[in-house]
């Protein structure tokens, strides 16, 4: 079931809970702009975390496309995702992508249960074409995975990132904190209107000053980790429970400013 509030009680209950700044809220509604929308799911598909027995594979791929085709989005980021799922929903939709694969023991993790899907990472998709991506890893992570962001730029000149971040904390000294920080750099370096969407295992924001903020933290799983930012105007967020992983999904709606 999609839990959808009307823009203006949205826009005040964000403000009460602190998940969206004052300043997004007067920029006025989305509807009077070109839309733009996207779709955010953490799909556990590696096979290897204690969430992978959820996804029942490959049901989670095909409610993966479901979910695009039903909400009709213009971009979906997606975390914990397999290569070779992310070029199976790409040609199911029509869609382009890129991907970015994670560095795990010094190499690519390949996917496993079954074999054969490509490797681990995170993954963009956009109804429009594709004209440049770039990708990079974080300086410091923790464990034995590497974290690393990516952003690409579409058609539209509109750009769309994404990152799953460490766990481990957001204190201050923490790796978290310290990926929180480059992420908050890398988005405030670009020029285009742009759309950030990830796990960021995290409840403080990352985001720029000149971004706002919004969060699953009405979520009906793992609430409140789950973030998108971005400088597009009046936006809003559904949350979608799933079935086939352990975070709900965001669909974000805003409008491409004049």
């Amino acid at each position: 079931m999609i839990r959808r509030l009307p823009l203006a009680a949205l826009f005040g209950c964000l403000l009460v809970a602190g998940l969206l700044s004052p300043g997004t809220a007067a920029a006025g509604p989305a509807a009077a702009r070109p839309p733009y929308s996207l779709l955010h799911m953490n799909v556990c598909a590696s096979g290897y975390a204690g969430c992978y027995a959820k996804t029942e594979y490959p049901r989670i791929v095909d409610e993966v496309v479901a979910r695009i085709e039903a909400n009709d989005v213009n971009a979906v980021t997606l975390n914990e995702a397999c290569s070779g799922d992310v070029a199976e929903i790409a040609a199911r939709t029509g869609y382009h992508h890129r991907f970015a694969a994670v560095v795990y023991r010094g190499a690519p993790l390949a996917c496993k249960a079954p074999e054969g899907r490509g490797v681990f990472g995170n993954a963009v998709l956009t109804e429009e074409a594709i004209r440049a991506s770039e990708d990079a890893p974080f300086s410091v992570f923790t464990g034995v995975e590497q974290r690393r962001w990516l952003c690409v730029t579409t058609a539209r000149r509109v750009d769309v990132c994404t990152t799953h971040l460490s766990t481990g904390g957001e204190a201050p000294g923490t790796a978290n904190a310290a990926q929180c920080a480059e992420l908050t750099a890398v988005l405030a370096a670009r020029t285009r209107p742009t759309l950030f969407a990830g796990d960021v295992n995290r409840r403080a924001s990352c985001a720029p000053p000149t971004h706002w903020t919004l969060t699953d933290a009405a979520a009906v799983q793992a609430p409140g980790i789950q973030h998108a930012y971005g400088t597009l105007a009046g936006p809003t967020l559904e949350l979608e429970p799933t079935t086939y992983t352990d975070h709900d999904a965001l669909v974000v709606r805003a409008g491409l400013r004049r």
